[in-house]
This record gives structure tokens, C-alpha cells and sequence, in this order.
């Protein structure tokens, strides 16, 4: 059974629906929640579920720091993948590195569109309204250190609607998060997901 982290920054809705479908149908074992500030939503969820919290606290230790204690903590562990579920810091270069084509990342557009730095939460809904985009949708793809830029795994769509809000459109491409990025982890995992180049092949 593969070991995983998640990583999340706020209510942590995208973890719980992983540990909704794991606990369905166990494929994984989520042994960390990794969290960027103290007192977010998801450490509740991974205390609930006795999943254990790893917290970013910015007044004891820096990111350089922080993205250290995980990386050994998470390798002493035997974590294999790493899924980031609504996670706002910066992934650095060396983190990621130790960590090549093992962690995974849940977007909130139809990447190339409306991602990058600056793209997240109601942000990204806003922008895909304010261009007329008639689909929108989520993504997720391998975590590179380009930002938004890994090989994409999974993409589903939604149609924007004439009169859709950034709160509307989010809350129908959340609904399509909370299938599509257990059913991800679960495929990587099974060892159904192959990268070659930017070119990833779905065993599904």
C-alpha cells in the first residue's frame, strides 16, 4: 500500500474528498496532512480521520526551513506521492527534485488556461468569466517547477453560464474536483499513470 501527503491551505474540502474515497475503497495510506498555516480547516479533517498534521508556522522557521523538515520527514516515512489539494505556497525547485514526477497538484481552470502565478481560489473563476470562456473546469497535472506547468493527467470540464458568479462557477468545477482527484490519486498509486515526457497515458 503506497504511503501519500497531502498538502492543503484552507478548508481542505479536495483532501477530504481523498479520504472519502480511500476510506470507500482503501487504496493508499495517507500518513501526513501537510498544512502551510496553523489552525486551517483540513488539519480538523486530518485529526478527525487520525491522520497525522505537519504545520507551517512562519514565526518559528522559514519556507526553506519548513520544505527541509518535510522532505525529511516525509522520506524517513517511506511517502511515496505527494497530492497537493488546494496548497497556495510556492513548491521550491530542490523540494520538488526530491520528489520528481511523485507529486501531483489540482488546478481549478482547463490548464494552459488561467494558471500560474496569481491564479487561485475565486480568482481563477473571475478570470474565466471576465474572458467570456464558455467551458471551464479542473485539471490536474504533475508538479514542475513551473508553476502549473507539469504533465497534465486529468482534465474535466463545466460549461459557464451566462449568469455564473466566481462563487457559482467554483462551487460545479469543486464538484468535479471531488471525483477527479481521488480517482488520480488512486490510478497513481494502482501504478496506472505513466509519464513519458509531457505525454501522460491513463490506465483507467
Amino acid at each position: 500500500m503506497k504511503k501519500i501527503a497531502v498538502f492543503a491551505s484552507g478548508g481542505g474540502t479536495d483532501f477530504q474528498s481523498v479520504i472519502d474515497a480511500n476510506e470507500t475503497k482503501k487504496f493508499c495510506e495517507i500518513s501526513y496532512l501537510v498544512a502551510s498555516k496553523p489552525e486551517i480547516g483540513a488539519i480538523s479533517r486530518a485529526e478527525k480521520h487520525g491522520i497525522t498534521p505537519i504545520v507551517f508556522d512562519k514565526t518559528t522557521e522559514t519556507k526553506e526551513e519548513f520544505y527541509a523538515r518535510v522532505a525529511k520527514q516525509l522520506k524517513s516515512d517511506g511517502v511515496e506521492y505527494i497530492v497537493l489539494a488546494g496548497w497556495l505556497l510556492v513548491v521550491p525547485a530542490s523540494f520538488i527534485k526530491e520528489f520528481e514526477n511523485a507529486i501531483i497538484n489540482i488546478h481549478p481552470s482547463l490548464i494552459p488556461s488561467f494558471c500560474g502565478m496569481g491564479y487561485y481560489g475565486l480568482k481563477v473563476h473571475a478570470a474565466a468569466i471576465e474572458y467570456g470562456v464558455k467551458l471551464s473546469g479542473a485539471t490536474v497535472h504533475f508538479v514542475e517547477a513551473d508553476v502549473d506547468g507539469g504533465a497534465i493527467i486529468m482534465q474535466r470540464s463545466v460549461p459557464v453560464e451566462t449568469d455564473d458568479t466566481p462563487e457559482s462557477l467554483q462551487a460545479r468545477i469543486l464538484k468535479e474536483e471531488h471525483t477527479m482527484l481521488p480517482l488520480c490519486v488512486k490510478l497513481l498509486c494502482e501504478g496506472k499513470v505513466k509519464k513519458i515526457g509531457r505525454k501522460v497515458y491513463v490506465e483507467n
